[in-house]
């Protein structure tokens, strides 16, 4: 045997099995298999303690801050006139996912999230990329994070850049996955994530950097609002627009990368201008927002009939004119289209934040004197009484009523003239006698019908200084009543909210049963409007367009133009909010001239006046009825007749209404006729009840709920009835 050589085995040995090199290997993959499997299993047990405990330390999951909103205004076509800010001063506006533009979501994804909707919150391939370089570079390169884990943090508002920090945004993004769709994840982000200061989401964003909604961004305008969120404050553009072009830059090669764009649209976007500073957010009719806001607190959206381009317009038009009256008067615009009674323009005054103008003063709701502007209810009134015809003939000279002896404005007289030319150049003697005839509590009923109530000073009476201006009503009421003689004497409620439910009655505390009430008739309402379409335009302007009446309050207070045509009502106010007189102000000159470019602004097609009704007397005043042809005072001679005769009538209650028994706890309910011939019997069920015999008024208590029957009688044996129900 060479000594080298290893001796034979024996047959014990033989018998011993031969492992060869396989088994070997097998044995150690088997073994390396139990290993890897303990390893997993200890792992997965550390992974579901780790993250029982992770989920016991952050709580169940709520939404409930990050739910509030700003709250928004908006126009008839959900454009946005104003928001404000939420409880904790933040702009955090409303937006769905389809609202912005689809190109910023693409590359929003393709640089924060490319598998977002096919992850659970949590992007394994990410985690592991963060984790290898973690490893790499012994500290936390990427975070890994993606839009829920963002998301996950703004909910928690918490930031922590800790291995734990990203675990409990880790734990939050699960919960959200379980919780919310995708769409409602990326909702929550849209409305969210930070773009520095106190602007929270897209949309305030866009509006704050580039004064739009983001539903139509450039590509430099989607890449910059990319790239902010990342370190809004390092990246505000208004502080630092180098770092905000290099954030914009880095987010567009991005997709140029994930083929989102083309590098050309890449080169292109680079050279967009980074914006400099903020924006204001839109401050639309702000007397009308902030009114809604009050009345109706905690709604997050308030949708309102308001034209926003015809408001942005007129608030520009009122400011200009403005300027140039004088340096502390002010003026109102209101817009009302009068066949459906919404207001389309608010325009509150010439400068909300004007405080040498008193801008934040709502001129459309305050009470002022209308100076002229009711004469034509007055004599639309006379004509549908047959008291007159715009042709008859009156007389313009000096007059007295008692103590009360009126004057023309410019202080002459005009001799025999028709009522057409009366009130054409809004004379004040031919107004005041109609109004003598007519009477001054007729005309307050008459404007109660409307949904108008004249305002009188405490305990005094409505007097024949009514027709000059001798009582307080609002721009927002003369619009109202000029709403109603524009529909043919039809009264009609005006709102300002989209779907609230348009009133065609006078509100009072009677249901009327019957069809709306009519503050005069259609003929005469027609009379009224042929002859303010002739009225005299201002200077360097086209009449005969629209119907419209000028006023001027006593002592240069107030200036007053209200126009309609076969749509749309424009009333215009103008003078100083304190109530200062403003020497030679008047509607003719300071508020006719707004009226005129009003209407011109107003980009649908105007609506011609309607034509006569039937029942019109379109003739010359020597072919008029005898008593039409000259105006008669009441104690003059007449021959009776048809167009002199003014029936007997019970004004209020209604005939088949029906009134509420609670509204009558209060007091008794008023018993009010028109017409008539002095003393006055009134009956309850044919039983006479007291009553003053020298008015046209009464007061009757029922005694329980039921049917009755009014009755009122003349001094000529004239009789009218009107039947109710007390609920």
């Amino acid at each position: 045997m060479l000594p080298w050589r290893k001796p034979r085995s024996t047959d014990a040995e033989t018998a011993a099995p031969v492992l060869t090199t396989g088994a070997r290997r097998g044995r150690k993959l088997r073994t390396f298999a139990l290993a890897f499997a303990a390893i997993t299993v200890a792992a997965s047990a550390g992974a579901i303690a780790l993250y029982r405990k992770t989920m016991h330390d952050i709580g169940p999951l709520s939404l409930t801050d990050v739910q509030q909103l700003s709250a928004v205004v908006l126009d008839r076509d959900d454009r946005l006139l104003r928001p404000f800010t939420t409880a904790d001063g933040r702009w955090r506006l409303p937006l769905d996912p389809k609202d912005v533009d689809q190109r910023y979501l693409q590359m929003l994804f393709a640089f924060e999230d490319r598998r977002f909707y096919r992850h659970h919150g949590v992007d394994p391939r990410a985690v592991l990329r963060a984790s290898l370089q973690a490893v790499r570079h012994v500290r936390l390169v990427s975070g890994a994070s993606t839009l829920t884990m963002q998301v996950a943090r703004l909910v928690d508002g918490k930031h922590e850049r800790t291995g734990s920090g990203k675990l409990r945004q880790m734990a939050r993004a699960w919960q959200l996955e379980n919780a919310l769709t995708k769409t409602e994840i990326l909702r929550l982000y849209l409305r969210l994530a930070p773009f520095g200061g106190n602007v929270e989401g897209v949309r305030a964003a866009s509006l704050t950097y580039f004064g739009k909604e983001p539903r139509r961004l450039s590509v430099g305008e989607a890449a910059l609002l990319v790239a902010l969120p990342q370190s809004p404050e390092i990246r505000r553009p208004d502080r630092n627009p180098q770092a905000a072009r290099r954030a914009r830059h880095h987010v567009l090669q991005r997709s140029v990368a994930a083929g989102v764009i083309s590098q050309a649209e890449a080169d292109k976007a680079d050279e967009e201008r980074i914006p400099l500073a903020r924006l204001e957010f839109p401050k639309l009719a702000p007397h009308l927002a902030e009114a809604e806001l009050a009345a109706h607190p905690g709604e997050p959206v308030y949708r309102l009939t308001i034209d926003r381009d015809l408001q942005g317009s007129l608030e520009k038009l009122v400011a200009s004119h403005a300027a140039l009256l004088g340096d502390k008067l002010s003026a109102a615009i209101l817009v009302a289209d009068h066949t459906t009674g919404e207001v389309l323009a608010h325009v509150g005054s010439a400068g909300y934040l004007e405080s040498g103008r008193q801008g934040a003063v709502d001129m459309v709701t305050a009470i002022r004197s209308p100076g002229s502007t009711l004469k034509p209810f007055i004599y639309g009134i006379g004509f549908e009484a047959g008291l007159a015809h715009p042709e008859t003939l009156i007389e313009d000279r000096p007059i007295r009523f008692g103590t009360y002896a009126p004057k023309n404005f410019d202080e002459d007289y005009h001799g025999t003239i028709s009522i057409r030319e009366a009130l054409s150049k809004s004379l004040n003697i031919p107004a005041v006698r109609m109004l003598a005839r007519v009477g001054p509590g007729k005309l307050v009923g008459r404007l109660r019908r409307a949904g108008v109530e004249a305002q009188f000073p405490q305990k005094s009476e409505p007097t024949l200084a009514m027709a000059l201006g001798g009582t307080g009503l609002t721009l927002h009421d003369l619009a109202q009543l000029y709403c109603t003689l524009a529909r043919g004497g039809s009264a009609i409620t005006l709102t300002h909210r989209m779907g609230e439910r348009v009133r065609v009655l006078a509100q009072t505390k009677v249901k009327p049963l019957a069809n709306a009430h009519r503050l005069m008739s259609p003929v005469a309402a027609w009379y009224v409007s042929d002859i303010l379409k002739d009225a005299p335009p201002p200077a360097d302007a086209k009449g005969g367009r629209f119907a419209y009446k000028t006023g001027t309050s006593y002592g240069y207070r107030d200036a007053w133009a209200i126009g309609y045509d076969g749509r749309h009502v424009v009333a215009v106010w103008v003078g100083r909010p304190d109530g200062t007189s403003v020497a030679g102000m008047m509607g003719r000159t300071a508020a006719a001239p707004i009226l005129f470019d009003a209407f011109a602004r107003i980009s649908q097609k105007r609506v011609p006046l309607p034509p006569a009704p039937e029942g019109a007397l379109q003739v010359a005043g020597t072919e008029l009825p005898p008593p039409l042809k000259h105006w008669r005072e009441a104690n003059e001679d007449a021959p009776a007749g048809p167009y002199l005769e003014q029936p007997l009538a019970i004004s209020f209650p209604p005939d088949r209404s029906e009134i509420e028994a609670a509204d009558l706890e209060d007091g008794p309910l008023q018993l009010k006729a028109e017409g008539g011939a002095l003393p006055l019997t009134w009956l309850v069920d044919g039983t006479p009840i007291v009553s003053d015999p020298h008015t046209r008024e009464a007061t009757w208590q029922p005694a329980g709920s039921g049917f009755a029957k009014l009755t009122v009688i003349d001094a000529n044996g004239r009789v009218d009835r009107s039947a109710i129900r007390v609920k």
